[in-house]
């Protein structure tokens, strides 16, 4: 399917060579059985288990248990993955991976590049032939370990990904690496470039980019398509699709349930005062800038020409957002609120704000709250007013 252009061999580490020792799964398989409390018992586990076994295996063995742990929140089957510690927190979630999957099923062969360890190669193989590229051999190695787990078969290629060739391969995905050994990088800085990422339309027929969510917008060419993704209420991704693989211009999706929202025409949505409901959309449509579509949709109306937020008369049904009932709704005024929320037995708020200026921790501060119960504080702006609510979820 590709081939390096250098013909590079793979030289895995020996950490990993350690790790695929029949002392080392023997070790593993073990602790897995015993599902090991982590925390203040690893220091004791350590010095039990280096009674028995080579301090190098014992800590490779724990490291990668930790890293096993962790993966649960991204993979099914993480613990029998392998994972380094970066591998791991670039790698794209089992859903994720499986949303962009999605896009490539009506081609044969797909480029994975710098697929690291493997999290959207795995997914890519359960449509089709997939080729994984990836300049460190480390993390290669794992994602060819990690496809078998899945049971999927892959190509693997250690390149770096700008002297692959892609010869007969009509689609790609990349996500190129948006970090170093220290430190993560800004928005819209990665390693290939987004140039040269974007580049590659030019020469494979449809092209996917994983990038940062807080991406510059105006970095992306026109006729390409940016999907904004969230998984519940956190924002994952900006997914960045070429022209032979848009479908709009952009897309707020949600998961797990993968509704999706696009951009359409229409009317304005009107600016009123609110009513006894206020919505909260998903960072995904506010990202996207999809906010008018789904007061559309809805049927909803913006308290603001500026804020995110909608409101209704009752709770309607959209995944796109969390609706909170309005219990008190007054101009911000930290003395009013405090005496508001007195009033409503208040003792617990979780506040959330969108164009206001106030400083959240200080708010808690100064709020001095002694009620028995809880309450979400929404600081604002109503009609170019800065504006709080105190709500409550719908009944």
């Amino acid at each position: 399917m590709c081939s390096n252009a250098s013909g590079v061999a793979v030289d895995p580490s020996r950490q990993l060579d350690l790790l695929l020792s029949a002392p080392a799964q023997s070790l593993l398989n073990m602790l897995s059985a015993q599902d090991i409390e982590r925390g203040l018992s690893e220091l004791r586990l350590s010095k039990a288990l280096r009674k028995q076994h080579p301090p190098a295996l014992v800590a490779a063995a724990l490291a990668l248990l930790e890293l096993r742990q962790r993966g649960r929140a991204k993979f099914e089957r993480a613990e029998d993955m392998y994972f380094t510690r970066a591998g791991l927190e670039q790698a794209t979630a089992e859903p994720v991976a499986h949303l962009h999957a999605q896009r490539f099923r009506a081609f044969d062969q797909v480029a994975d590049l710098c697929c690291g360890i493997g999290g959207d190669l795995i997914a890519l193989a359960g449509r089709g032939p997939v080729c994984g590229v990836d300049v460190d051999p480390l993390h290669l190695q794992m994602a060819q370990l990690n496809a078998d787990v899945y049971g999927v078969a892959v190509d693997v290629c250690l390149s770096d990904v700008r002297a692959i060739r892609l010869d007969g391969i009509a689609a790609a995905f990349i996500d190129p690496s948006r970090r170093t050994d220290t430190r993560r990088l800004r928005p819209g800085a990665s390693e290939p470039p987004l140039a040269w990422c974007f580049g590659l339309a030019q020469s494979v027929a449809a092209v996917g980019i994983k990038a940062a969510p807080g991406l510059a917008l105006d970095m992306v060419p026109d006729g390409w398509e940016i999907e904004f993704v969230a998984d519940h209420r956190e924002l994952k991704e900006a997914a960045l699709w070429s022209p032979a693989l848009r479908t709009s211009a952009r897309r707020a999706t949600v998961l797990p349930s993968g509704d999706t929202l696009v951009t359409t025409a229409g009317p304005a949505v009107e600016v009123a005062r609110p009513g006894a409901y206020l919505l909260d959309p998903s960072p995904a449509v506010t990202r996207a800038g999809l906010v008018e579509e789904l007061g559309r949709a809805l049927g909803a109306w913006k308290i603001d020409h500026q804020t995110a937020f909608l409101s209704a008369e009752s709770p309607l049904h959209t995944p796109f957002g969390r609706w909170l009932r309005i219990t008190a709704s007054l101009p911000w005024n930290l003395k009013h609120l405090r005496s508001e929320l007195r009033a409503l037995d208040i003792g617990t708020v979780d506040v959330r704000k969108r164009g206001s200026a106030v400083d959240v921790d200080d708010l808690q501060r100064r709020l001095k709250l002694s009620g028995s119960r809880a309450a979400t504080v929404v600081l604002t702006r109503v009609q170019n007013r800065p504006w709080a609510f105190v709500c409550s979820d719908p009944a």
